[in-house]
């Protein structure tokens, strides 16, 4: 059997990657692998547009055709990624659980009052139950690769899936912060009375007492009832898509607006990337689109300087990737969770090569 040594070395990064090999078309085994990516295919509470539970497998398909010589990180290859498999009856129970939450959103949809359903209501105590249980599952999975040395990035999945691995990061982490890509707050109490909607992911998280910090950027659609949290709490900062382009329509510069940023986190920072914080020309089958957002250059420069910054990155996730009838969520899914490895290991001192110069 191969040392990880042999395998670098008898690998041809040029060529296309085995296909029984894992994600990137790697070599490596888990074990021999830095990064662990953790797919979490659960999209149950959607309200919008479906397909988030297929991201994970879109992104794997789409990880063979990219390039590995990164130019940030061309090395990045060398430290081994692999994708973990999701447990068979998290498929099977966010189909289940997607089909048993629709009726209770058509049912609020038209007004009706879900209490005065008594099977709808029990539907959704069955569905908030089932979230916390996947939540649990989760988190003892990242958890599972952390004692084993790993960098775990979790892969949703809807923008519900984070929610035990940020359990898990504040079972490791006194204090964190969380850098927040996305086009919504998602601080909604509950959303559609589903305890772990989608929508309500980082209402959820500043209930984390180890969540010290929630830096929003992208933000362009929003309630009032999330406004109000945000000036409640001092736990949310937000940059809105209006206000970053304003500013920067009067002079100021992206890389001023990212040094601002980053100056608003805390030490410890776990990156969320809702893929909607993008123009929908790079996700146009995301399931809640909204117009503006960030151009996939200026999210990766953003990246690159966190990485490079004194702040410690501990956790990535990237949710709410949705195939359409061609690979091309896939593709941006596959070659933004490529760079978000690389940040995740440089900023981590990992050995990522350096930066290709012309």
């Amino acid at each position: 059997m191969l040392t990880k040594q042999q395998k670098i070395e008898n690998f041809d990064p040029s060529q296309p990657g085995s296909a029984d090999a894992s994600i990137y078309g790697l070599p490596f085994t888990a074990h021999e692998s830095e990064i662990i990516i953790l797919p979490a295919p659960w999209e149950v509470t959607v309200s919008y547009g479906s397909g988030a539970s297929e991201g994970p497998e879109a992104i794997l398909n789409a990880s063979f055709q990219v390039d590995l010589l990164h130019q940030e990180f061309p090395d990045l290859w060398k430290l081994g990624i692999y994708m973990d498999e999701a447990p068979q009856h998290w498929i099977e129970n966010s189909e289940k659980y997607k089909n048993l939450a629709q009726p209770i959103i058509e049912a609020l949809e038209n007004g009706e009052a879900i209490e005065t359903f008594p099977q709808l209501q029990a539907d959704l105590d069955k569905i908030n139950k089932a979230s916390a249980q996947f939540n649990q599952e989760v988190k003892e999975r990242t958890l599972y690769w952390m004692n084993q040395g790993k960098k775990v990035i979790l892969l949703g999945g809807d923008h519900s899936t984070p929610m035990g691995y940020y359990e898990a990061l504040a079972s490791k982490n006194d204090l964190f912060g969380i850098l927040h890509f996305d086009a919504h707050m998602d601080l909604r109490e509950a959303y559609e009375g589903f305890t772990y909607s989608h929508a309500s992911i980082m209402y959820n998280a500043i209930k984390l007492p180890q969540i010290e910090k929630i830096v929003q950027v992208g933000i362009r659609d929003f309630s009032e009832g999330e406004v109000e949290v945000v000036k409640k709490s001092n736990k949310v900062k937000v940059y809105t898509d209006t206000d970053l382009k304003a500013k920067q329509f009067t002079g100021t510069t992206w890389q001023d607006q990212c040094n601002e940023i980053i100056a608003q986190l805390p030490e410890n920072v776990a990156i969320s990337f809702d893929i909607d914080a993008l123009y929908r020309w790079y996700c146009p089958n995301t399931g809640t689109p909204v117009p503006g957002g960030l151009a996939y250059e200026q999210a990766t420069y953003l990246l690159s300087a966190l990485a490079n910054s004194n702040k410690k990155i501990i956790g990535i996730d990237l949710v709410e990737v949705a195939p359409g009838e061609d690979d091309w969520d896939g593709n941006v899914g596959a070659r933004l969770l490529f760079h978000l490895c690389g940040v995740f290991a440089k900023n981590s001192g990992m050995n990522v090569g350096e930066k290709i110069e012309f």
